[in-house]
């Protein structure tokens, strides 16, 4: 069972999230909170798999909140939630520490999906997401840059599966590209967010396009 929090400042909004969740056999919303710092709190608490966090709430923002709770080390997942469809706020809260970024018009199915994916330890990135993000807020590094000592002690694989994974791609799709096994294509990411320091795929894109590793526009 997937245990949930809903952090949002709008009583209907989260009756509405909590309704969708429940009607899943493995999911299930053990609190709610109406601001960041009960947000917090409830974590601490209650331990959940997962947080559904607002961006826009008072005391603490989504954000701000997703970023102490990075700092703390807990184990919960933070999948933001919010109306808006901005790049900064994508940006922001990947380099916060979340987990995946998903639009609160989205289906029943999106969000269950979302939380699965998030709580298996994955990053609910998509495509769009990802070359936006890619375009418009990733600091470029000079031409000449290093890459740095992680990274360049990464063995050949797993850099091609690290560049592949910063591109959005899932474990299938290199495993495709670069005919390997999932299973393989598997182990070789957990190595290199392990070597990384990295704690999932969300936080290995940010780092990949911060790095140098991959450079906006490159095939």
């Amino acid at each position: 069972m997937i245990d949930v929090v809903i952090a949002d400042d709008q009583e209907l909004v989260r009756s509405g999230l909590r309704m969708m969740l429940e009607a899943e056999d493995d999911i299930t919303v053990v609190g709610e909170a109406s601001t960041g710092t009960t947000a917090l709190a409830m974590v601490h608490r209650l331990d959940p798999d997962v947080i559904l966090m607002d961006i826009r709430m008072p005391e603490l923002d989504g954000i701000e909140s997703t970023r102490r709770l990075s700092r703390t080390g807990v184990r919960t997942r933070v999948l933001i939630l919010t109306t808006f469809d901005l790049d900064d706020y994508v940006y922001q809260a990947m380099k916060a520490g979340a987990s995946g970024f998903l639009l609160k018009d989205a289906t029943r199915e999106q969000l269950a999906a979302g939380v699965r994916t998030v709580a298996a330890g994955d990053a609910l990135l998509a495509p769009s997401i990802t070359r936006r993000l890619v375009a418009d807020y990733c600091r470029r590094p000079a031409p000449n840059a290093t890459l740095p000592a992680a990274v360049a002690n990464l063995t050949e694989r797993e850099l091609q599966v690290f560049r592949l994974l910063a591109r959005g791609f899932s474990n299938s799709e290199i495993a495709a590209s670069i005919f390997l096994g999932e299973t393989t294509v598997k182990s070789h990411v957990a190595h290199v967010l392990t070597k990384l320091g990295l704690r999932d795929r969300a936080q290995a894109i940010v780092f990949a396009y911060e790095s140098g590793a991959v450079t906006p526009g490159e095939t």
